[in-house]
């Protein structure tokens, strides 16, 4: 395919690297003159059978595109729609944003002549940001959300692009977009900020040296940009909020298990519950079953923690996983 990338941070970057050397024609471009010229050097470094193009604007690098990928920051994304529309794109568009529900919104009212829109996002990062990061390899294995709308997307759209990232080694997990959001505000949105407020404990020189594992550990991504963090959270509160207000609400319960008349053994029945949690996950796959391509059974295959990881060459069919337990 010909494919235009807007945006070379880390997943912007690891996805026009991917794309590239998986034999596709690809175009990248970034707002940021540094960032261009980065990758242009990039480039000239890759295999001659894996390199890209950068260019100048968005209209040059979507001139021939097929698919447009927008792979900005949500706060940047409406002034990348309205740059496709002045260029006249008229294509399939998809992004990587983490909130999907305003993307989606954005879509709408500034792209309303698109012949497709299909919402995405890789679950795959590091707390290391810029094209410097990026990686051809970082989506291999990963869940690739690919949003579902059983009213509005094109079904033919869905599974082009499921064929695109699941030949990158991504497994694809159909979701709704709000699906998404709620899911997500929960395994990676909240776990940021507790990172962040994790991270301050160490402001007392004992304590940051004799940090080890468990700080490391909890605080990882609390080295991400806090423009990209805020931008992630604030962009889905709606769903943020009550997911961090059920951790506070646990953590509360932790707090008074301290004050009780025996906090080993409170504390040991309050922690219980996570330990079972952390050390069944990831579930284990089962195994490998057909579906046919139909938005109602790819949706439920989803809400089951199930994922794609191929698509029939008449399109009629993909290839799936359930966790084990839905067996």
């Amino acid at each position: 395919m010909d494919i235009a990338v807007i945006g070379l941070g880390l997943i912007g970057g690891s996805t026009l690297r991917a794309l590239a050397a998986a034999g596709h024609r690809v175009l990248g471009y970034d707002a940021d003159p540094a960032t261009r010229a980065t990758a242009r050097t990039a480039a000239a470094k890759a295999p001659v059978s894996g390199r890209w193009q950068v260019t100048a604007t968005v209209r040059d690098a979507v001139a021939s595109a097929e698919l447009v990928v927008v792979a900005v920051p949500l706060p940047a994304v409406e002034g990348v729609l309205i740059e496709l529309g002045g260029a006249g794109y008229s294509g399939l568009v998809t992004d990587v944003t983490s909130v999907k529900g305003p993307v989606q919104d954005l879509v709408t009212h500034r792209l309303p002549r698109l012949a497709g829109f299909v919402g995405g996002h890789p679950m795959a990062g590091r707390e290391r940001s810029g094209f410097d990061a990026a990686d051809a390899d970082l989506f291999t294995g990963c869940a690739w959300v690919l949003c579902l709308e059983p009213q509005t997307t094109q079904l033919a759209d869905w599974l082009q692009l499921a064929v695109l990232y699941t030949g990158m080694g991504a497994r694809v997990v159909p979701t709704t977009a709000a699906e998404h959001d709620q899911a997500v505000a929960a395994v990676s949105h909240v776990p940021h900020l507790l990172a962040a407020a994790l991270a301050t404990a160490a402001t007392d020189p004992l304590a940051a040296a004799l940090a080890a594992g468990s700080f490391r550990d909890g605080t990882r991504v609390a080295a991400s940009r806090p423009q990209l963090t805020a931008a992630m959270c604030g962009g889905n509160a709606a769903a943020v909020a009550p997911a961090l207000d059920a951790v506070l609400d646990a953590l509360a319960q932790a707090r008074a298990a301290l004050d009780g008349k025996d906090p080993i053994a409170e504390l040991s029945a309050w922690l219980t519950p996570g330990w079972t949690a952390r050390t069944t996950w990831p579930p284990s796959p089962g195994t490998t079953l057909e579906l046919p391509a139909r938005p109602d059974a790819l949706l439920r295959l989803g809400r089951a923690g199930g994922w794609v990881t191929a698509v029939a060459g008449d399109r009629r069919t993909v290839t799936a996983v359930r966790p084990h337990e839905h067996l």
